[in-house]
C-alpha cells in the first residue's frame, strides 16, 4: 500500500489552483469535469502521482463554501527555510497565519498559512536547517 492522495474540497477551483500552483509552487497534474456529477477534480502536487502523494481538489459546482469542521488539522510541507518561505509566500499573495519560529515545547522551526478555503499548510524547516 502506498499514499495516493488527501482530498479536499473548496469552492473556487481556479482560485485554489492558483494559491497552491503560484504561490506554493506545486504543478497541476491534471484536472477533468465530471458533468452527470456535477463536479471537477484537479490534482496538483509537486511531483507525479507515481512518485508520491498529491493533493485532490474537488469541486462540487454550486457549492462556493464548506465548513471545515473541527476534525480537520492540516497538511505538513518540508521546506528547505521555513523564514524564507514565508517571505515569499507573502509577496505571492498568500496568508502566514503563524510567522516561522522554534515550535512550542520544541526546537522544530515551523509556520502555518492558509489556503483561500481556510485549510491550515505547517510548514515544517528540514532537519539540519539554520533555525536563525
Amino acid at each position: 500500500m502506498r499514499l495516493l492522495h488527501t482530498m479536499l474540497r473548496v469552492g473556487d477551483l481556479d482560485r485554489s489552483i492558483a494559491f497552491y500552483t503560484e504561490v506554493l509552487g506545486m504543478r497541476l497534474l491534471r484536472r477533468r469535469d465530471y458533468p452527470d456529477g456535477k463536479f471537477t477534480l484537479a490534482f496538483v502536487g509537486y511531483q507525479d502521482e507515481a512518485a508520491g502523494a498529491v493533493l485532490e481538489l474537488t469541486h462540487n459546482w454550486g457549492v462556493e463554501s464548506y465548513e471545515l469542521g473541527t476534525a480537520y488539522g492540516h497538511i505538513a510541507l518540508e521546506v528547505p527555510d521555513a523564514y524564507a518561505a514565508c517571505e515569499t509566500i507573502k509577496a505571492r499573495g498568500g496568508k502566514v497565519v503563524r510567522e516561522a519560529g522554534p515550535m512550542k515545547h520544541g526546537s522544530t522551526v515551523i509556520a502555518f498559512v492558509e489556503d483561500p478555503d481556510g485549510y491550515k499548510i505547517e510548514l515544517i524547516q528540514a532537519k539540519g536547517a539554520d533555525a536563525r
